[in-house]
This record gives C-alpha cells, sequence and structure tokens, in this order.
C-alpha cells in the first residue's frame, strides 16, 4: 500500500511545519478541500490524509464525507482549533480515523500516522507477523527515521521484541547489522542530498542528524573513500559528460 501523506490545510506554515515533522514520508500538499478532492479524484498513491476542519469554501468534514464514499479505504486524520465535542462526534461519524486538536502533539500524531498506514499494508495484528514481516517494519522504520536519531531499543519496541533478540534476527534476516544498515541507508541519502540539492556541507550534515560536520563528513569519508565535497564534485563532473555525451549524439 502507499505511503503518501496528504496534508489539507489552509495555513502554509502548518502545512510546512507538518511536512517537516513527517520527514521520511512523501508528502504532498493541498490549501483547500475543492483542492484536496480535484486532487484525489486523479489517478493517486496517497494511503493517509492529514485534514484540517475549518477551511475557506468546502468545509473539512464535508470533505471527509465525500471521500468516504469515493474512496472508503483512505485513511483521514481530522484537525481542528475548536475544542468542541460535537465537532469531535461529527468527525467521528463520518468515519474520520483519528481526531487531533490544535495545537497539534507532534508525538501524537506520528503515532497515528505510523498505525493507520500500518493498518493499511496489513501490519495493525503485530502477533499475526512473521519475523520477515517484522524486519521489513524495522527496515521502514529506520528508513522514515533516517534523519534522526534512532536506537535500536526504539526500533525494537516498535516492532514489540527485545533490542537483543532483533540485534541478533535483523542481522540473520538481512545478512547485515541493524547499525550497518542504519548507517548505509543514511549515507545514500546524504549521497542524494549531495547530488540533487544545493545544501552545502553543514546543512546536510545537520539534516541528517550529526552532531557536527567534522563528524559526517568523517563517516562519509570512511564508507564512501571520498569527502562529501569530492563525491559532489564528481557527481558534478559525471553529469557533465553524460550530458556532452548526449549532445554530441543529437
Amino acid at each position: 500500500m502507499a505511503d503518501k501523506i496528504l496534508i489539507v490545510d489552509d495555513d502554509e506554515d502548518l502545512r510546512s511545519e507538518l511536512k517537516d515533522f513527517l520527514e521520511g514520508y512523501e508528502v504532498c500538499e493541498a490549501s483547500s478541500g475543492e483542492e484536496a478532492l480535484k486532487l484525489l479524484k486523479r489517478a493517486h498513491e496517497i494511503g493517509l490524509m492529514i485534514l484540517d476542519v475549518m477551511m475557506p469554501g468546502i468545509s473539512g468534514l464535508d470533505v471527509l464525507a465525500e471521500i468516504k464514499k469515493t474512496d472508503p479505504g483512505l485513511g483521514i486524520i481530522i484537525l481542528t482549533g475548536h475544542s468542541s465535542k460535537d465537532v469531535a462526534i461529527e468527525a467521528l461519524k463520518g468515519r474520520a480515523d483519528d481526531y487531533i486538536e490544535k495545537p497539534i502533539d507532534i508525538k501524537r500524531i506520528k503515532d497515528a500516522v505510523e498505525r493507520l498506514l500500518g493498518a493499511r499494508r496489513g501490519e495493525g495484528d503485530m502477533a499475526s507477523l512473521d519475523l520477515k514481516g517484522k524486519m521489513e517494519m524495522v527496515k521502514r522504520f529506520i528508513e522514515r527515521n533516517c534523519y534522526k536519531k534512532i536506537t535500536l531499543k526504539e526500533a525494537a519496541d516498535a516492532v514489540c521484541l527485545s533490542p537483543k533478540y532483533l540485534s541478533r534476527v535483523f542481522k540473520e534476516c538481512l545478512r547485515t547489522g541493524f547499525n550497518d544498515y542504519k548507517l548505509a541507508f543514511k549515507i545514500g541519502k546524504a549521497k542524494e542530498l549531495l547530488e540533487k540539492s544545493g545544501y552545502n556541507i553543514n546543512q546536510i550534515s545537520d539534516k541528517l542528524g550529526y552532531e557536527n560536520a567534522e563528524s559526517f563528513i568523517r563517516q562519509f569519508k570512511k564508507l564512501c573513500g571520498r569527502t562529501p565535497t569530492s563525491y559532489r564534485n564528481k557527481a558534478k563532473e559525471t553529469k557533465k559528460k553524460r550530458f556532452s555525451k548526449r549532445l554530441r549524439k543529437k
């Protein structure tokens, strides 16, 4: 199932804040209910919507009602700045999957997102998953949190295993250790940022959760055999050569 998240809110700052907190997921945005409904009428890979109640034009509750008619399997978290039992009741009557009041509790919304997307992938019943399924969940946990510092215990808690047992079976199933997999994925993200973004080395280091740029540079060089700057320059050179080659063929 798709893990793409659609944030629907007329507050651009809130959308940006939520997008930052949900780093690791693919996130798209809509500034109104009308825009969201148009987006969902086309073919899409959205698995979850975070939907504000109070917006200009069509309300969040009306959007909820319309979506449940056309796409009942789509997970929906309702947001509201109004501490009203009536709104909560209406949202739940409309079959919203969760209801969160503003100001947003980030931990709660992250937990709700993971729970609902997990349910769409058939991960709702943890006891029914075999070891291979749980290791896939751990991989996704690492990948979605690659910009943060995560521990073996946090990953173990996510799949209801002990850290010691997870460490052993992760290596048996994936032929690599938990920390090695985590580091390799993080360095892969670093390469993407070096090749495709305009971030400088300090910004990339900070984005990936390193304490300082020196630690990032040292680790990158150890794994890749060259510094991040050297890697970026080489990538640019390779890109130019490919472009020149295509031009010569035309």
